[in-house]
């Protein structure tokens, strides 16, 4: 359960992007009477989704070649995190820059590259883009495979009624609720990656039992505040990425990374 829902969470959010993008697509082709170029559309959605899954294979033979010890594997969760909060970090800010607007963005692209080429060509790089960013995260949160289908298949099912108009929803809600739940997931990758890098660290030798980067902010690990049984820290965990026995550096990373994003969105939507 612990990493089931946001995983859930991931999957329907990053899906509902890449998906909703296409709809955009086909549903300007179809009313602009392009409608030949709807079958690049498909094709570079279909041929986005098998790259991004071939990422997420290459991704899992690099995690099982690498992960033979323990330093090895928490070196590799390590950097893998960081990773994925450099490509998560530049997604969040272009969508709190840009979500408001993708609408007309995707039509003036559509339009300014309207060909079999541009339209499969647009439609291909923004798939595999969200794919990308859902297979990095599952290596780097450790989130349940099972969960990110069920999350990627809700949101293809969703985007399938929008196009065919059977359900109506207030997107920019469903948007802005699911990139704050974005943006603190993103500020718990960089925790969990300076978490495991320590680690590591300290298990080859690298810095010392006594280093103050070790130095913990407080432990509340045997209290109902636990991260893993507790029955407050365990929903605090699979909500906000909670530790209850976190670095100092560690902790201020983190929640310092979520504020200002949330700070930043902030701003951005009181425009």
């Amino acid at each position: 359960m612990a990493n089931f829902l946001p995983g859930l969470i991931m999957g329907f959010r990053e899906g509902l992007e890449a998906f909703l993008i296409v709809v955009i697509i086909l549903q300007y082709l179809k009313k602009s009477g392009n409608i030949t170029f709807m079958k690049n559309a498909f094709s570079g959605a279909l041929i986005g989704i098998l790259a991004s899954v071939g990422i997420g294979g290459i991704l899992l033979f690099i995690s099982k070649s690498i992960g033979k010890t323990d330093e090895l594997t928490k070196l590799w969760e390590s950097s893998s995190s960081i990773l994925a909060l450099i490509l998560i970090t530049t997604f969040i800010y272009w969508m709190i820059k840009h979500g408001r607007n993708m609408v007309t963005e995707v039509q003036t692209q559509v339009k300014t590259n309207l060909s079999a080429i541009g339209i499969f060509s647009i439609t291909f790089f923004m798939v595999v883009r969200e794919g990308t960013e859902i297979a990095v995260f599952v290596f780097a949160g450790k989130y349940l495979l099972l969960s990110i289908f069920l999350g990627v298949a809700t949101a293809l099912i969703f985007c399938i009624l929008i196009y065919f108009s059977l359900v109506k929803i207030n997107l920019k809600i469903l948007f802005n609720v699911t990139l704050v739940y974005l943006i603190i997931q993103a500020g718990f990758l960089l925790g969990y990656g300076i978490h495991e890098g320590l680690s590591a660290f300290h298990s080859l030798n690298i810095i010392s039992s006594s280093s103050p980067l070790l130095i913990k902010a407080f432990d509340l690990s045997k209290t109902i505040f636990y991260h893993k049984e507790g029955i407050i820290g365990l929903p605090l965990y699979i909500l906000i990425g909670w530790y209850s026995k976190p670095e100092i550096i560690q902790f201020v990373a983190q929640y310092s990374y979520t504020f200002i994003l949330l700070f930043i969105w902030h701003k951005e939507v009181r425009k």
